[in-house]
């Protein structure tokens, strides 16, 4: 047991971020478009004429609050979601409980991939794996990751000043006309991940099980934005990224690449068997993540998060069905705590076959911590609103399918092949979620 610890310690402390830094900011990047300043600074504004130049920072999130909302929404929603890949359970293979000092097996199959099972290993038994998670995320709450769409609207410019030039009242949104212009943009992210789990656990007792997991985490990030500026009318542009107020560049687009490695959020767990009947089991199961992998690298969420889980098991000769129900909490105070629901079941098919089946919900509590600025309304020169995204504001509750097999050779290494899928679009979503592992105790 301790050359095992040993090895887990020494593989933490090995591994370090690899490769490309700050993920996170180069997201940022996709909408700066002058080097060295703030996001939607203008910098053909900034360098024309004295009675243009004022206009360069009339888009910066400092100036317009709502585009401020708008860029740290995609970055925070990226972060926040990245990191929550579900671990392996913790424990497989055979389970006992000793009557007079006999192992008496508790278990008919290996057990489930995602989802808990009641049984504990028993006094003095170890279970070690691994496995490779992979996955490709394709929508934000929905929309797909290549085509959202955000419009940045211009800062409401009151004071004197505005009225002595206008020879009118500047508070109303929309006067002077030029308040009407928008800069459209597309964004395209394309990100792959990769989480390598090791994972150990340890029958401490005949009913208490301790376990700790450790994830490698490899994250690549690919991203392109489109930006336009769209006049509201006139001959001579008031806002533009480049050129002369009569010759303006009005297009521009920014490329991003970049990629990390290194230890991501290391779990630590314990699991209690309350009641055990012979065709019944009764367990809580508590685990705590760990912010060890880096936020700025999309390596890991950041903040702590702990997990408290009821475990219900029952076996029906070679068919055994489980329920987990218990909540998620999170630190963060831009993530939301969860209410956590799985049901599902393995099936033993054949000695060396086994199928695991399972429902696996995560259920937000509360109103989205993330909210999207809602549609902007201008007063002139006539009265309109405009929606500044198509993502919509909605909670990211997370509903997953998860089919797989569990093969068990003679040599009692046992082979895991999986897919999780979504069943709804809450979140920062992939269309499925592969994993293929091995699996031993002893």
């Amino acid at each position: 047991m301790r050359c095992w610890l040993w090895s887990f310690l020494a593989l933490a402390l090995s591994t370090t971020a690899l490769n490309a830094q700050g993920l996170r900011d180069k997201i940022s990047e996709l909408f700066i478009f002058t080097a060295g300043q703030d996001p939607l600074f203008l910098g053909g504004t900034a360098g024309s004429d004295s009675a243009t130049a004022l206009h360069a920072d009339h888009f910066i999130p400092s100036a317009r609050a709502e585009n401020g909302t708008l860029i740290s929404f995609i970055s925070n929603a990226i972060s926040g979601n990245v990191a929550n890949v579900p671990v392996s359970a913790t424990s497989g293979g055979s389970t006992f409980r000793f009557e007079g000092g006999v192992p008496v097996k508790t278990s008919a199959s290996p057990g489930p991939v995602f989802a808990e099972r009641a049984q504990t290993l028993g006094r003095g038994r170890v279970f070690v794996g691994a496995n490779v998670n992979r996955l490709h995320f394709e929508t934000l709450r929905g929309v797909s990751l290549s085509g959202i769409e955000m419009t940045f609207t211009h800062v409401n410019v009151t004071g004197p000043l505005c009225d002595s030039i206008q020879g009118t009242s500047c508070d109303p949104y929309g006067v002077p006309a030029h308040e009407n212009d928008v800069i459209a943009l597309r964004l395209a992210l394309d990100i792959d991940m990769t989480v390598s789990s090791f994972f150990l656990s340890f029958g401490l007792l005949d009913h208490v099980d301790i376990g700790v997991v450790l994830p490698i985490v490899a994250t690549s990030l690919t991203g392109t934005s489109d930006a336009q500026i769209i006049p509201f009318g006139g001959t001579t542009a008031q806002h533009f990224f480049g050129g002369t107020p009569t010759s303006p560049v009005l297009s521009t687009s920014r490329f991003v690449q970049g990629s990390a490695s290194g230890i991501g959020d290391i779990a630590a767990r314990v699991k209690v068997s309350v009641t055990q009947s012979e065709r019944t089991t009764f367990a809580l199961l508590g685990d705590i993540r760990f912010p060890t992998g880096s936020e700025d690298d999309l390596l890991g969420s950041g903040h702590l998060a702990a997990r408290g889980l009821g475990i219900l098991s029952a076996r029906f000769g070679a068919f055994s069905p489980h329920a987990n129900v218990g909540y998620l909490f999170r630190s963060g105070d831009l993530q939301n705590s969860a209410v956590l629901a799985t049901v599902g079941f393995d099936h033993l098919m054949a000695p060396w076959a086994t199928m695991a089946v399972d429902l696996v919900s995560e259920l937000q509590v509360g109103e989205s911590k993330l909210q999207l600025p809602g549609p902007v309304a201008y007063d002139a020169p006539f009265r309109r609103t405009i929606d500044v995204t198509n993502l919509p504001n909605e909670r990211d509750d997370v509903i997953n399918g998860s089919f797989g097999f569990k093969f068990t050779t003679g040599s009692g290494i046992t082979l895991v092949a999986n897919t999780l899928f979504p069943l709804n679009r809450g979140g920062l979503r992939p269309n499925v979620l592969w994993t293929a592992g091995l699996e031993y105790n002893f």
